[in-house]
């Protein structure tokens, strides 16, 4: 036999226990993690901009797959998006209802459209707060929710008080 004893515990590197080493590494990343995150909470790299237009928006489902949009407050204020048309406006209003739905929230609050000043746009939820930028789903997909703030013109080239440019 030999008469050779092995410790009672297994030491890691430089005498300490690897439980240890682990402990002061996660200690260490929470603690970077911490003290890199600015103050005031997290930022979103957005540059502060001025708004331009901002307006109020409530969609309803009609008859034959059309969708009502209605300025908020203002019923008159609004035009159809035919059934088969607007298929980009059409699935970010399905993700923010089914968001709805899934908080047990109502579809009676308005969503907010803003274009900023440096070529923006973005969909705010007023229900929920989510905010979607739109530009990040291309320029053609932006552009179909950029045209439901500009009013449509008539013949005449005026402006019509009660319309939309949908088209």
């Amino acid at each position: 036999m030999s008469d050779t004893i092995l410790p009672a515990t297994r030491r890691g590197v430089g005498g300490h226990t690897p439980g240890i080493l682990l402990a002061a590494l996660i200690v260490g990343t929470l603690l970077a993690v911490l003290l890199a995150r600015p103050p005031g909470g997290a930022r979103t790299g957005l540059p502060q901009v001025d708004l331009v237009v901002e307006r109020d928006f409530v969609f309803l489902d009609g008859p034959d797959g059309e969708v009502s949009v209605s300025v908020a407050g203002h019923p008159a204020l609004g035009r159809a998006l035919p059934a088969g048309t607007h298929n980009f406006i059409r699935g970010v209003l399905r993700g923010l209802a089914r968001e709805r739905r899934q908080h047990g929230l109502g579809r009676e609050a308005p969503f907010r459209l803003a274009a900023w000043a440096d070529g923006r746009l973005s969909l705010e939820d007023t229900a929920t707060g989510r905010i979607i930028a739109l530009e990040s789903f291309g320029p053609t997909n932006a552009a179909e929710f950029r045209r439901l703030l500009t009013p449509a013109e008539s013949s005449a080239g005026r402006k019509p008080p009660h319309s939309l440019e949908v088209p």
